[in-house]
């Protein structure tokens, strides 16, 4: 079974089906975007699974963005209490982050992903022609999670990014190939220690639970995932610079990066109280304390809970209003 959207079916579903051969192949195609991921629309890849018969020998295939990579996946957990699935990501950002490491989900109306599993993917394949086809802004918002890395993990590689931003939004072959393979390496040697997210894998939230409030505030229709990613390393980064964990040239050089990746740097003003509201619903809230991806500088990041309510409400205050 393909699970694909009405987007990317018309580009690549034939040659997929083409590559297939002979093999019994069904397809489901789901409406693009955010919003759409929800349980509705895994109930009715549900409904396609069961209508065509699939047993436990079948195997889903997730091509698509990150979106359909998370429903695809979702749907193959739970399908016959868990069947096997490929994802074959044709965004940036799927391609580098969302496609590797085994999390699938769905959101609810109170927040981004409460509801999903952790089931490994039997293999993704990363086919960097589809990014020809990829719009300048969803490129721009895979860069966002490229830049993630280098803040937790590789100072070398934001090193690397700072030099190379304009190649990659121009999709400079190589470039886009290096920043790719980096990425997924990064993500499985984090992934590799901690595949259920019980300690070193919440790094790779930095700016995520910020930006999850962006998203749900939104209603998941204003912004991209990745640019939502951004505006929270940005905030992220703001409040590591107020607890001293930073210096402000670390957070400009965050800031500015993001600024030439064509990410956007301003959050909507959703008000304090009401982005605050939709943190706590973040699933690193431990005890009803948010725990937080912070930056101790580049390359070294630290999931922090206890600090100043105040520096925190400072920052909320600055970017959300």
């Amino acid at each position: 079974m393909v699970v694909t959207d009405a987007t990317v079916a018309p580009l690549y579903l034939a040659r997929l089906r083409a590559a297939l051969g002979q093999r019994n192949v069904a397809e489901c195609i789901l409406p693009p975007g955010e919003q759409h991921k929800t349980l509705e629309t895994v109930s009715g890849i549900f409904d396609a699974l069961v209508g065509k018969r699939l047993n436990r020998d079948g195997v889903v295939l997730a091509l698509g963005g990150g979106v359909v990579g998370d429903i695809a996946g979702f749907a193959a957990a739970c399908y016959q209490r868990g069947i096997g699935y490929v994802q074959l990501p044709t965004t940036l950002l799927a391609q580098v982050d969302s496609s590797v490491g085994g999390k699938t989900g769905v959101n609810h109306p109170g927040g981004k992903n409460l509801i999903g599993a952790f089931h490994q993917p039997l293999a993704v394949l990363a086919d960097t022609d589809t990014l020809k086809t990829l719009p300048d802004r969803e490129l721009s918002a895979g860069l966002a999670e490229v830049i993630k890395y280098g803040c937790v993990w590789d100072p070398q590689l934001l090193d690397w990014l700072e030099r190379n931003v304009d190649a990659l939004r121009d999709r400079d072959a190589a470039a886009l190939a290096h920043a790719i393979h980096r990425s997924c390496a990064i993500k499985a040697a984090v992934v590799g220690k901690d595949e259920r997210e019980r300690d070193l894998r919440a790094i790779l939230n930095f700016g995520h639970t910020f930006g999850h409030a962006v998203e749900a505030a939104t209603g998941y229709q204003s912004y991209l995932h990745g640019e939502a990613v951004a505006l929270g390393m940005i905030m992220a980064a703001d409040l590591s610079q107020r607890l001293g964990m930073i210096d402000a040239a670390m957070g400009e050089r965050i800031a500015a990066l993001v600024r030439r990746a064509g990410l956007p740097t301003a959050a909507p003003r959703i008000g304090r109280a009401r982005a605050l509201q939709l943190m706590r619903m973040d699933k690193k809230v431990l005890s009803g304390t948010i725990r937080l991806v912070l930056l101790e500088g580049a390359g070294r990041a630290a999931v922090v809970s206890s600090y100043p309510p105040g520096a925190l409400e400072a920052t909320l205050e600055a970017h959300f209003g």
